[in-house]
């Protein structure tokens, strides 16, 4: 009796240019900055600092950066986004429809919806691909889908997920990454390497006046312990995802590190800073380090250029030997499954859809 999909799945990443030349890299810089939670200044501090300093005079940097990263496929990060798009479609199976959107350049969440709008859904499932949650990134996602589906006449049915470090197949897809490597290298350290944020937005997102209560902010002071005071703090879900990568990867106590990467500006981002880390780390005597980036799902720029290459550069030149990024989730099995089970729980009890159906063939008769 039903023909189409009954379910909507949209996979958001955070975005990439269309293509290493500086006028891309441009482009993308002024949507991806412009957004007020990712610069969370007023609007006219926003426009031109971005338009008249950063985009002009970070793109042509970015522009050699990206071309280091780029493949005959193009940017990594949307192969392996449309390779995951593709892989949860046929693991779904006809009753969902699979795609994927950047938020910011193609295909664009707007472009996405489009394609949606008009279908008849019993729901939407939205999964932002950012494991931990973070109002620059989870948070923008949501606040452009719902602005879209606003527009929309019927709207059905939506749920996002917040966040997924702490699922155990998130945990496991990285483990088993990592686990490679541990088997044919012996390493003196192991680092858990995050993208960071500038440190007045934790603070804006604490509620319970328990931000960064410590004298030294590179200490991880009430981050220590996941509680319900400081669950929704971005910082507090990276300490306790390297937690539980250490302890799937059964690491001792004190041969891992949390930091944090990518600064931009002069403001104080969240610490202790990845830069600092390594360098400590090299200066400390330790010669072999392998690096985990478990804030992306996909290698990107941040992943395969920072943490894979300058970081390397940074830790040898200061006494280091051998340094190890693991790569992303990209297309691992383990994370297509985890993706699949995600969409399955949000959509396998309602049955409202097929209600509607059978009184709607029931009236033909």
């Amino acid at each position: 009796m039903q023909n189409f999909p009954r379910f909507g799945v949209l996979l958001v990443n955070l975005g990439t240019p269309n293509s290493p030349r500086v006028s891309d890299v441009r482009r993308y810089l002024r949507e991806f900055l412009m957004d007020r939670r990712v610069i969370d200044i007023p609007f006219l501090s926003r426009w031109l600092l971005v338009n008249l300093i950063i985009a002009n005079f970070r793109a042509p940097k970015s522009a050699k950066v990206y071309q280091k990263v780029w493949t005959k496929e193009g940017s990594p990060l949307k192969y392996y986004g449309f390779r995951t798009q593709d892989l949860l479609q046929e693991a779904l199976g006809k009753d969902y429809l699979v795609r994927l959107a950047m938020r910011y350049q193609e295909p664009s969440i707007r472009q996405v919806l489009q394609e949606f709008e008009g279908k008849h859904w019993e729901k939407l499932i939205v999964i932002p691909l950012f494991p931990q949650y973070a109002s620059a990134t989870t948070g923008s996602v949501k606040e452009a889908v719902m602005k879209e589906l606003s527009r929309w006449q019927t709207i059905p049915a939506v749920e996002f997920v917040q966040q997924f470090y702490q699922n155990p197949l998130f945990i496991k897809a990285f483990a088993e990454l990592g686990q490679k490597y541990l088997q044919n290298h012996q390493y003196d350290h192991y680092l858990f390497t995050y993208h960071g944020l500038p440190e007045r937005q934790i603070r804006k997102a604490d509620k319970h006046n328990l931000c960064l209560k410590h004298t030294n902010t590179a200490e991880i002071g009430c981050c220590s312990v996941l509680n319900e005071k400081n669950m929704a703090c971005y910082r507090s879900q990276c300490f306790a995802t390297t937690r539980l990568l250490a302890k799937a990867l059964n690491l001792p106590e004190g041969s891992y590190s949390t930091a944090f990467q990518s600064r931009l500006g002069r403001a104080v981002w969240i610490q202790p800073y990845t830069e600092e880390v390594v360098r400590k780390l090299a200066q400390e005597g330790k010669k072999s380090v392998l690096a985990f980036s478990p804030s992306f799902v996909a290698d990107c720029l941040e992943t395969t250029i920072e943490v894979g290459e300058e970081y390397k550069e940074l830790f040898e030149k200061n006494g280091g030997k051998h340094w190890q990024l693991v790569e992303s989730l990209n297309d691992s099995p383990t994370w297509i499954e985890l993706l699949r089970q995600m969409v399955l729980e949000r959509t396998t009890k309602p049955k409202a859809l097929d209600l509607m159906l059978q009184v709607i063939a029931e009236e033909k008769e």
